[in-house]
């Protein structure tokens, strides 16, 4: 936990109320996200409870499962989640755009926009990677088939699962972290998991404080847990005699439909808190405007989505169940990429992100006291424009003769650091000498170099391009990482579990 956040904490405790820690908003939000709120049954793999699903808060469906540990009703309610997922997802492939590629001498087609699923925490992205991994590889066919729609759901379930693992990535979202990026509230990390104690935070009932808010939130009888957990008194006193009672009810139709209907009216009531919640958060999320390098990311994302839909509309195969050693280590460059690039855009983005490398001392803010726009360097082949100022700051300055800084202000620039001098007045004089930025001539225009009196953060983080590494291709893995991959069996559909009901 950085300092700036653990103040924000603190303060939050001091005046019962979270406290920003972002000026921007760092995700994209679409304009019709599609919400899950999942549940799962206690003491059972990822096996689906219920969902409430929908892309408006009066476009609420509830999906229920009233014998978790049935085989064929767990893959119905799959089937009624792609019902769902899968119309939504081609709300957003009917209009391209052409994107330049090769420097301008080709483009190639991406959607111009992509969905975006949205659930109460991590655990729900957990169970939306289980689910997707336990019906991809399912067969439409053969023994013990599933309907057709519930293996493409999985491997889209998967795409959005992968795509959560990506730092930056706002295509699967768990509002508790999307929240708590922006505000820090006063309990600790395991209790910002609880989606209704951080609401309670961020905005608290008339008369009560944060705490209190959060404390009232956090007793399941006035507000349900946000799942896929449930509450054990819940369990044990009302979910379960609501199941025995549907079990009982056999091929009863009257019975069976009087039990099915007591049992989701149990679990919409567990549900709808949580709905409401999850339109509150996305609510609070809208007041802050969105970060300059928000739509470059969420480019990526729908990168991504046409990359993935292309791929399934060519009949191309599930993702596997484990990556192999150069897919593995791929994966792995990316996502250390995309964590670095994250971090560099969000400090560039925001004034309060920024602030908290100043105090790590990556960055400095300063008052630039001297300035040559017009200085040429003609110590090489050809002259070439190199202006220089000065900068005074009262801020540590750790960075050595010759370090490259660069300015938010002015992303594309490099500033050198030409000489550091400290001074007895606690205040360090800083020349550096500028290139880039400023166009081919020998004339700097206008607004390019910084000018007298115009106060600049500059730091050592680059947002610039990040080059990929030299990996050998599949069929040239090296036995020290288990050889060329083989041509494996296709994966088989394993034998149903236990019919319970």
């Amino acid at each position: 936990m950085s300092t700036l956040r653990a103040l924000a904490r603190a303060q939050a405790v001091a005046s019962g109320r979270a406290q920003p820690v972002a000026t921007v908003r760092h995700l994209h939000l679409s304009e019709r996200p599609l919400v899950v709120v999942p549940l799962a049954l206690a003491g059972e793999a990822n096996a689906p409870l219920a969902a409430m699903v929908g892309a408006a808060p009066d476009e609420a469906r509830l999906l229920v499962v009233p014998q978790p540990r049935n085989r064929d009703q767990r893959f119905a309610f799959a089937a009624e989640l792609a019902a769902i997922v899968l119309p939504y997802l081609d709300e957003f492939r009917d209009l391209t755009e052409a994107v330049p590629v090769d420097r301008g001498r080709d483009v190639r087609h991406r959607y111009v926009d992509a969905p975006q699923l949205l659930v109460p925490n991590p655990a729900g992205i957990t169970f939306l990677r289980l689910f997707g991994r336990s019906t991809r590889f399912r067969r439409t066919d053969g023994d013990y088939p599933v309907h057709q729609s519930v293996p493409l759901l999985g491997r889209w379930l998967t795409f959005f699962a992968e795509r959560a693992e990506q730092p930056g990535s706002s295509a699967l979202l768990a509002l508790t972290e999307a929240l708590t990026l922006h505000w820090a509230t006063g309990q600790s990390v395991v209790e910002d998991l609880h989606l209704p104690a951080v609401l309670g935070w961020l905005d608290p009932p008339a008369g009560l404080t944060g705490a209190e808010a959060a404390a009232r939130a956090e007793d399941p009888a006035r507000c349900p847990p946000a799942g896929p957990a449930t509450d054990p008194d819940f369990d044990n006193r009302r979910l379960a005699p609501a199941i025995e009672a549907y079990t009982r009810a056999g091929d009863d139709p009257v019975a069976r439909a009087a039990a099915y209907d007591e049992l989701a009216g149990l679990l919409r009531d567990q549900l709808a808190p949580t709905w409401e919640l999850m339109w509150r958060g996305v609510g609070l999320l809208r007041t802050l405007p969105a970060g300059a390098r928000v739509t470059g990311r969420w480019a990526g994302d729908r990168d991504a989505f046409t990359a993935h839909a292309e791929h399934v509309d060519a009949g191309g195969g599930p993702q596997p169940r484990r990556d192999g050693a150069v897919a593995a280590a791929l994966r792995l460059q990316r996502l250390e990429r995309a964590s670095t690039a994250w971090a560099v855009q969000r400090a560039y983005d925001d004034p309060l992100v920024m602030a908290e490398h100043r105090l790590s001392g990556e960055a400095f803010v300063g008052e630039v006291t001297l300035a040559d726009p017009a200085r040429v360097d003609d110590s090489g082949k050809r002259p070439v424009l190199r202006p220089r100022i000065q900068v005074v700051t009262t801020e540590p300055v750790p960075m050595p003769v010759g370090a490259r800084l660069y300015s938010p202000q002015r992303p594309a620039q490099k500033a050198t650091v030409v000489f550091v001098t400290p001074g007895a007045d606690g205040k360090t004089e800083v020349v550096l000498e500028l290139s880039g930025g400023m166009g081919r001539g020998l004339t700097a225009p206008p607004g390019s170099v910084p000018e007298v009196g115009e106060r600049i953060c500059l730091t050592s983080l680059s947002d610039g391009f990040l080059p990929g590494g030299a990996f050998p291709a599949p069929e040239e893995t090296p036995w020290t990482h288990g050889g060329p991959p083989g041509t494996a069996a296709a994966p088989q559909d394993p034998a149903p579990a236990e019919d319970w009901s």
